[in-house]
């Protein structure tokens, strides 16, 4: 059975609180929270506001994905927040292995996330010091694209690397992910599904959740 992470950037911002207590009653297992800075990739989302009254609402995990430049300077207000994963951007992070010691110095566990045309093969020297790694199967910034289909031979690639090596890392997958190709990531070898739309957009988003989770 997969952990499901809905990601709120598709929820009725008007009515947030009324999303967070439905996802918080339901069998999604963490609160995906999509942090873009319009520098990174070319949209602006929502920040440690934000985040902070979603982490009122639940004792789930927040799974803070952060598409912006400079991660190390937010990262401890992050936390605060009430992040308990963060993930930050392979192509963002010159002096990657820092930034995931930050995180961890500062009691999350790390994520590092991955654009569709980055080879996996770049993480096999820091793989060990990852928990998370969300392998973005839309190029990053909007919701609601098509799922790439190269991304299956990825996540068989990573599974592999993980495997091999002996880790508990996790494989996240984020963007396009619907009933019609859950099944076959998952056989792939993730462990995480992020669904926005899939779950928001469905009318009944409590039965699309049941429905992912027994996929």
């Amino acid at each position: 059975m997969p952990l499901l992470a809905p990601s709120l950037l598709f929820a009725d911002f008007l009515h947030l609180a009324d999303d967070c207590a439905m996802l918080d009653n339901s069998r999604a297992d963490w609160f995906h929270l999509d942090v873009m800075d319009g520098r990174f990739v070319p949209n602006i989302s929502f920040g440690m506001p934000v985040i902070e009254q979603i982490r009122k609402t639940t004792s789930k995990i927040c799974d803070v994905h952060l598409m912006i430049l400079e991660p190390e300077k937010f990262a401890e207000a992050f936390k605060e927040a009430g992040a308990d994963i963060l993930t930050v951007h392979f192509e963002a992070c010159p002096h990657l292995s820092r930034n995931i010691q930050q995180i961890k110095m500062l009691g999350m566990k790390a994520g590092v996330a991955l654009n569709p045309h980055t080879p996996v093969e770049l993480l096999q020297d820091i793989i060990s010091e990852i928990d998370v790694v969300c392998m973005m199967s839309v190029n990053p910034g909007f919701g609601g694209q098509s799922f790439i289909p190269r991304t299956f031979k990825k996540i068989t690639q990573l599974r592999k690397m993980i495997d091999d090596a002996g880790l508990q890392v996790k494989i996240e997958i984020d963007g396009g992910v619907t009933l019609k190709n859950a099944r076959q990531i998952i056989d792939c070898g993730a462990d995480v599904l992020v669904a926005g739309n899939a779950v928001f957009k469905s009318g009944d988003p409590v039965a699309a959740i049941n429905a992912l989770k027994d996929i």
